[in-house]
């Protein structure tokens, strides 16, 4: 019996890797048609796809952000919109709202919910910094619940749900800061950068040329559906879980076995979900990248994405220009990615039985 459901799980994880490298191999062909460069960052969005996460992608203006986003939603064969936010921008112009309408027939008057935007399969939030808290609290319940609340009715979002909010690094005057509550929502903080200067200039010669690329689905919602519940089936070991438990837990300010760069530079490090979401993550890059199993390679290339902005940097960290992606590199180096070593490491010790 054992054998048979090994054998099953087996089959059904060769099934996924097959259909997985299928399509990332389409989806990148297709994107690629309207957008330069950027492999990075495609990854990242597809293994927070396939993972059923959501993004953050922060950037200066002009780099094809929003293009991106609206390109990668027309490959998936997925419904799309797009909320511009603004500081009016309120709650109910997000979820949608309820609204006294007339029977003909009967006479009598009932209230009818109207569906606001984020009732769609993708949705880029941009510049979701600008609007105010009240407004940025009303995407929390859909990001993790997939329903919202109006009245005292629930309503289901459309499976699947993917969320891309978008900030811009540069202008901080009037724009509200994520709460962290709110960050800790996404999957991935994922960083946009300058292209490089072949890239540059082929986008140069793209955009000013009259004939404009035309991409095509290769997905559709149930196919994506179907794709993150394989992901879910690729098997991990315990090392590789205790290795990330360890990773997450050494960004915890005043718990044992904490390093010093933590105590000197922290205040507030990464929960839970930061586990789960490294080590999903992690099952999704293995299949993207031809493996039907997860190594400590695919939990290190995600460690900067996941935990970025899940550490509160203190105002020391800030003085001295210390990012998060700098903390995130010496924990990776700090920690050993053998099973014997982790286990036979004093400071470690502490933190696995704590």
């Amino acid at each position: 019996m054992n054998a048979q459901l090994q054998d099953g799980m087996t089959s059904s994880i060769d099934l996924a890797l097959e259909r997985l490298a299928t399509a990332r191999q389409q989806i990148l062909e297709q994107v690629s048609r309207v957008i330069v460069g950027q492999q990075q960052v495609i990854d990242e969005l597809l293994i927070a796809l396939f993972s059923g996460g959501h993004c953050l992608l922060e950037g200066v203006p002009g780099l094809a952000k929003t293009l991106m986003v609206s390109t990668l939603s027309k490959t998936l064969s997925l419904e799309f919109s797009r909320i511009q936010f603004t500081p009016d921008l309120m709650p109910a112009d997000i979820t949608g709202t309820e609204v006294i309408q007339e029977n003909r027939s009967t006479g009598t008057r009932e209230y009818r919910f109207l569906p606001g935007p984020i009732f769609a399969h993708v949705i880029l939030a941009d510049e979701i910094n600008r609007t105010p808290p009240k407004t940025q609290a009303a995407l929390l319940e859909a990001m993790q619940e997939r329903q919202v609340t109006v009245g005292r009715v629930r309503h289901r979002l459309p499976e699947p749900f993917f969320v891309l909010a978008t900030q811009n690094p540069i202008e901080q005057e009037g724009t509200y800061p994520l709460p962290e509550a709110q960050q800790d929502r996404f999957m991935f903080k994922i960083f946009v950068r300058y292209p490089r200067f072949e890239e540059e200039f082929e986008v140069a010669r793209r955009t000013t040329n009259p004939q404009q690329p035309v991409t095509e689905a290769v997905l559709s919602g149930p196919d994506i559906l179907q794709l993150q519940q394989m992901v879910r089936e690729v098997p991990i070991s315990d090392h590789l879980i205790r290795y990330t438990l360890s990773l997450v837990r050494q960004t915890r300010v005043g718990e044992p076995g904490v390093p010093e760069i933590v105590s000197q530079y922290v205040t507030w490090g990464a929960g839970p979900r930061a586990v789960q979401f490294m080590i999903l993550g992690a099952k999704a890059r293995a299949l993207l990248h031809g493996r039907s199993y997860v190594c400590c390679e695919d939990l290190q290339a995600l460690a900067k994405p996941v935990l970025r902005h899940r550490l509160v940097r203190n105002f020391a960290a800030e003085s001295e220009g210390i990012s998060t992606d700098w903390i995130v590199d010496r924990l990776l180096e700090l920690t050993p990615t053998q099973e014997d070593e982790l286990l036979k490491d004093g400071r470690f010790q502490a933190i696995l039985a704590s």
